[in-house]
């Protein structure tokens, strides 16, 4: 079994330029949901604790993978990746395949994350998003995906104290 190691985790710069404060704000919560799941084993970030929910630890950062995708990549960037969903399932982003590992779906998670900062590296906040019908900038594409992962936070804190009795990580 191949384990997640929490990443180094640096608090969101209080001073700075609005782009540096929202990079490194989202790069805070990014490192908070490796942070959060590190530590579990397969078994308890796929179990569903929190009943009648169906959210896991596992499926949460799943989740985070698809947005990460879908609103910089994607939408934003227009690159031509992987839809992180079907048209006919658009929450099977929270939904695990047989053979999936908590390593391998924080990997890609990581990797996705890297691809983001990728995508609009050279962007500028007031530019708009290049995807098809999309009208947004990189501006309200940042605070979307703070707001987005920072609510996922505050999941994985509840599916981690119902798991293993872990807090305040």
């Amino acid at each position: 079994m191949t384990e997640v190691t929490p990443p180094e985790r640096s608090r969101p710069v209080q001073r700075g330029s609005e782009r540096e404060l929202l990079e490194s704000m989202l790069d805070f919560y990014r490192a908070t949901v490796v942070t959060k799941v590190a530590g579990l084993g397969d078994d308890q970030a796929f179990s569903a604790t929190v009943w009648p929910s169906t959210l896991t630890p596992a499926t949460v950062v799943k989740h985070l993978s698809g947005t990460e995708r879908f609103w910089f990549s994607i939408d934003f960037a227009a690159l031509d990746v992987t839809w992180p969903w079907t048209d006919d399932d658009l929450h099977s982003n929270f939904r695990v395949e047989s053979g999936d590992t908590l390593a391998a779906i924080v990997s890609e998670y990581v990797e996705e994350c890297a691809r983001s900062r990728e995508a609009v590296a050279a962007a500028d906040l007031d530019d708009l998003a290049r995807g098809e019908d999309m009208d947004f900038t990189l501006r309200y594409a940042m605070l979307h995906m703070i707001q987005e992962t920072a609510r996922h936070c505050g999941h994985l804190d509840l599916l981690r104290e119902v798991t293993d009795g872990a807090v305040g990580m």
